[in-house]
């Protein structure tokens, strides 16, 4: 009777969510890092602003959640997952950038520099990994945990990833704008901007849905987030060390783009609907 209580007396407290007031809140606090990121040049050594961004996202996250609306976090995902659930997580990262780089230097599309091993790579995949977990943690409690909980509530599943996908890009705008500056491959700097961020737009949010259906596939935080901080420094470890050739960014984009369209046609999203069932 008093659990029966208690529920009733939290059930009363809570407010209703909004997904304008969540967003508002949440761009404003982590929008500014990358913001600022973008104007200073977008240098390596500024490169802890954007893991800052991503980190704002789940203190956003949790003002809203515990303060705004007071709706708690109890489905977010928190346990530890299977081993198995980590190794294929890990080997999506490497499949879709460790693959195409040594690729392209077996066809010498991109020779490897002389003097780095792979315990080069290692090493700065390593460091890199470990100071992204808590980041990458950052965006997995936002985005999946919380926001694309309650937008299945709101939404059919399939809309509801693609709806959580389209914010998860615009959310990326600054640095999506920062590289259309950097590229230069239009005839001015808008035409340039204007032309990543449609080049960007499909494979950003197909992309989205690959890191949502990790999170629902495993209704674990923890996996989900070794997988964004493997995605994201795989990536970075590859770059800074062998550097990339014409086809890995080629095939990143087309990985994510139909790994991601099939997850969203074919996947099971049981229970992301199991949830909004239940709810």
């Amino acid at each position: 009777m008093q659990t029966t209580i208690q529920e009733t007396q939290k059930i009363e407290t809570q407010r209703p969510f909004s997904l304008s007031i969540y967003l508002l809140i949440v761009f404003a606090m982590s929008w500014p890092f990358q913001i600022i990121f973008a104007i200073s040049d977008a240098t390596l050594e500024l490169g802890y602003l954007n893991l800052i961004s991503m980190v704002m996202v789940t203190v956003g996250t949790f003002i809203t959640g515990r303060y705004v609306f007071r709706d708690g976090f109890k489905n977010a995902g928190w346990r530890w997952g299977k081993p198995s659930q980590y190794l294929w997580t890990f080997g999506l990262a490497l499949f879709i950038f460790a693959v195409p780089a040594l690729i392209e230097n077996l066809f010498g599309l991109h020779i490897f520099p002389a003097g780095i091993s792979a315990g080069t790579i290692l090493i700065s995949f390593v460091t890199s990994f470990l100071l992204t977990l808590i980041p990458g943690f950052g965006e997995e409690f936002g985005w999946r945990g919380y926001m694309l909980r309650h937008l299945v509530k709101r939404y059919s599943t399939r809309k509801a990833v693609l709806v959580h996908a389209f914010i998860w890009w615009a959310w990326h705008l600054p640095v999506i704008f920062t590289i259309g500056i950097r590229q230069g491959i239009g005839a001015s700097v808008g035409e340039s901007i204007s032309l990543i961020t449609l080049i960007t737009l499909i494979p950003s949010m197909m992309n989205a849905v690959i890191f949502a259906y990790v999170w629902t596939a495993t209704k674990s935080l923890a996996v989900s987030s070794v997988y964004h901080s493997a995605y994201d420094e795989v990536r970075d470890a590859i770059e800074k060390t062998i550097g990339f050739g014409p086809l890995v960014s080629i095939w990143e984009m087309a990985v994510t783009t139909l790994l991601g369209a099939f997850l969203l046609w074919k996947g099971n999203w049981k229970p992301l609907t199991d949830e909004k069932n239940n709810s």
